[in-house]
């Protein structure tokens, strides 16, 4: 049987728009009864849970493992390199030369590949995840916040390294460059073929389903919930059929204006809805903050706790590992994507920017939400624990609500700004999946904008469940595709980050030295450049 969604704690627990026309009803029965039976057979190879300790997913541990193997390959580079990654960001690249070979800023790179991740998923997936395995499942999810940026270092560095630059001086990059030039770098030309060409039409399955037609279904879906529900004044069918295609049009308009037009709308809505969202979170915790150290207490214990046997112990640190890799997306090969078009002369460099993301994503923003969660509305978050029930963004809503009655407005503008900048990046993600396939022609490239505008379009009139469950099972197949490959070209990152901590120390003492050897190293370095 297939694993639900909200169950695993993706953030596609369903919430469709109130649109009930027959003719839209007929559309759903029909597209879902076509993709349920393969739905079903996908889910339960991707979901299969190991029959240990009550039931383990294997994608999850595939996921986990390699993060611990990253972690301990790179002698815990989230550590002991956060600060030159934060000094990297902090600068926004001023140090990188001007004419530096990419498209967007690094800042620019980060926000857009947050903006995948960054949204519904924090606000309603941890809600799911502490609902169903107690407050011990934050630590856990922070834990494995921890051990995903380690692959998202390794995934993004090979982004850069492997780039291409196409002859509209536009960037291409991402596994399926990395895959296929990496691996027959290293004598296997045939593996990697075989792994890019897996991967590519993967990610533009996600791509529409999971990344447009989702995230437009759920803006809809919240605009509705705050106006009056069904019979307020944007539940009608024709009124919601508008707001999708208002939405359509600025998903288009931003995706037709490329790498560079993305980046300059995520990387002003990304950061600013994301304060708003933790400005929001530290209100309620300083309206909470006598209960706050006796739940840090409690996620502590009970992520320890061995009250229901080991089992209990392993389902709990599990939960909070599930919802993590929902949240993070370290591992699966789409943040390469868009890092591949980041100015800068050192792949290395992007993949310690890039290695920021599950920190901000997982590491502070679920954490906070789980926190707000678990002290501002104890009668809630109980009952929902009592019932079982994974009421995702409602709990959450509940729980801001108490020190801020005015939230569920916010919120609701925070899941549409949010669902257009997920839209946008991963509609950037499956095209370069299309190009990858059917080449970067006009034509071809026209085809593939119209079908996203059209996915978002159906998207917030009809909810296609068995499609949008289809692509949460296919969007985990390519982490066992784009993980293998990281294991295989694990030396490569190692040697471009090598090869960047010596120029990084070269250049400090650069800095450091006499005004007259400064000027010889300078002019050596521009020798090495050209």
């Amino acid at each position: 049987m297939p694993v639900p969604a909200a169950a695993r704690g993706c953030p596609h627990s369903r919430n469709p728009p109130m649109t009930s026309t027959l003719a839209m009803n007929g559309l759903e029965d029909a597209v879902n009864g076509v993709v349920q039976p393969v739905t079903d057979v996908v889910s339960k190879i991707v979901f299969y849970e190991i029959p240990v300790f009550g039931g383990i997913m294997w994608i999850v541990a595939w996921l986990v493992v390699a993060g611990i193997v990253f972690t301990v390959y790179f002698k815990g580079l989230q550590v002991r390199a956060f600060k030159v990654a934060y000094g990297i960001l902090k600068t926004r690249g001023r140090d990188e030369d001007r004419d530096a070979p990419g498209e967007i800023s690094q800042f620019q790179a980060l926000m857009a590949a947050c903006s995948a991740t960054v949204g519904l998923g924090n606000i309603a997936g941890v809600a799911v995840a502490v609902t169903i395995g107690g407050p011990g499942a934050a630590f856990w999810m922070l834990v494995c916040g921890l051990l995903g940026m380690s692959l998202k270092f390794a995934e993004c560095t090979l982004g850069v390294k492997y780039r291409e630059r196409n002859e509209d001086g536009s960037f291409s990059g991402g596994p399926m460059h990395y895959l296929r030039k990496g691996l027959a770098e290293r004598g296997l030309a045939g593996l990697g073929k075989v792994l890019a060409a897996g991967f590519a039409p993967i990610l533009i399955v996600f791509g529409l389903a999971g990344g447009v037609m989702f995230q437009t279904n759920q803006s809809v879906a919240q605009l509705q919930n705050v106006t009056g529900g069904e019979d307020g004044a944007l539940g009608g069918s024709a009124t919601t059929l508008l707001i999708g295609i208002a939405l359509a049009a600025i998903i288009g308009a931003v995706l037709f204006g490329g790498a560079k037009r993305i980046g300059a709308v995520v990387g002003k809505l990304v950061p600013a809805m994301g304060l708003i969202y933790v400005l929001a979170c530290l209100m309620v915790l300083g309206a909470n903050a006598g209960a706050i150290p006796g739940a840090l207490g409690m996620i502590v214990r009970e992520a320890f706790s061995f009250d229901a046997g080991v089992g209990g112990f392993i389902g709990v640190m599990f939960v909070g590992f599930m919802r993590a890799a929902f949240s993070s997306e370290a591992g699966l090969g789409a943040a390469p994507i868009v890092h591949a078009s980041a100015k800068t002369r050192h792949p290395a460099k992007q993949g310690l920017v890039a290695m920021l993301g599950p920190f901000i994503d997982t590491v502070v923003i679920c954490s906070m939400t789980a926190l707000a969660i678990i002290i501002a509305n104890p009668a809630s978050y109980a009952a929902a624990q009592e019932s079982g029930d994974a009421v995702g963004v409602t709990l959450t809503s509940d729980a801001f609500a108490t020190a801020l009655p005015w939230f569920p407005y916010v919120l609701a503008l925070a899941v549409c700004l949010f669902a257009i900048s997920t839209a946008v990046t991963w509609s950037f993600y499956g095209q370069k999946g299309w190009e990858d396939m059917f080449g970067r022609g006009r034509a071809a490239g026209a085809l593939y904008k119209a079908i996203v505008v059209a996915c978002a379009v159906l998207g917030s009139v009809v909810t296609l469940t068995a499609v949008l469950d289809l692509a949460d099972a296919v969007l985990f197949i390519l982490a066992v595709i784009n993980i293998l490959g990281l294991y295989l070209m694990a030396p490569v990152v190692k040697a471009e980050l090598k090869d960047y901590m010596r120029f990084r120390a070269a250049a400090r003492a650069r800095a450091e030295a006499p005004a007259a050897e400064r000027i010889d190293a300078g002019a050596a370095e521009d020798l090495d450049k050209v």
